[in-house]
């Protein structure tokens, strides 16, 4: 049987692809990658699947919606038509709507710049706090953009929200955070983060670690 460490390089080298990687995004701690973490959270929450989220927001992207002044400048029906080439259909109207909306919020309070929002929120409840704020980013999205963040916002980690959670108790690992956290280095629980979502998610995923 695995061990707990052997589990864990497992699920890192095989599903420890981060969302924000799946959709293109370089993650930073700069203002563009930032807010096109936030598309790819609210995209994310919905109940639709991972794939289509991020293809989603990567059709976003290649529309050249990558900041808030963008996305502000651009039309409904644009944004719809990118949400719909990326098969992201059954909640493309109303997203639509709350793209823009969510994209004027950052821009008027925060300058386009989330590193304002952290530095408003302080710690990891203020910051998920605010994070509700923006229309279209509930309890989950929230979770989802820390969840992401945590490597480049230093003050959110460590960071395990409840579907990782759901995902570390299948393939027999800690659920705290602080434990899940001491298996790996400090830029690595974005990654094993993700991986139990994944595990989640997938039986597949939780098959090849338990059992590949």
């Amino acid at each position: 049987m695995s061990t707990k460490k052997e589990k864990v390089r497992t699920l890192l080298d095989r599903h420890g692809e981060t969302y924000a990687e799946e959709a293109g995004i370089n993650l930073a701690d700069k203002p563009m990658p930032l807010y096109q973490l936030l598309v790819l959270a609210m995209l994310l929450s919905a109940r639709i699947r991972a794939s289509t989220a991020t293809q989603a927001a990567t059709e976003l992207y290649s529309a050249g919606l990558r900041t808030p002044q963008k996305m502000c400048d651009s039309t409904w029906r644009q944004r719809v038509a990118a949400l719909g080439r990326g098969h992201y259909r059954r909640y493309d109207e109303r997203t639509a709507t709350m793209l823009g909306d969510g994209a004027d919020l950052v821009r008027r309070r925060w300058g386009s710049d989330l590193r304002r929002l952290r530095d408003e929120g302080g710690d990891r409840t203020g910051i998920t706090e605010l994070l509700q704020e923006v229309p279209g980013i509930g309890p989950t999205g929230a979770d989802i953009f820390c969840r992401e963040v945590q490597g480049v916002w230093p003050v959110l980690a460590p960071f395990v929200d409840e579907k990782a959670t759901q995902g570390a108790r299948r393939l027999g690992l800690p659920t705290t955070p602080a434990r899940l956290a001491s298996y790996v280095e400090e830029d690595e629980m974005p990654h094993l983060v993700s991986g139990c979502v994944r595990a989640a998610l997938s039986k597949a995923v939780t098959d090849d670690v338990l059992h590949g």
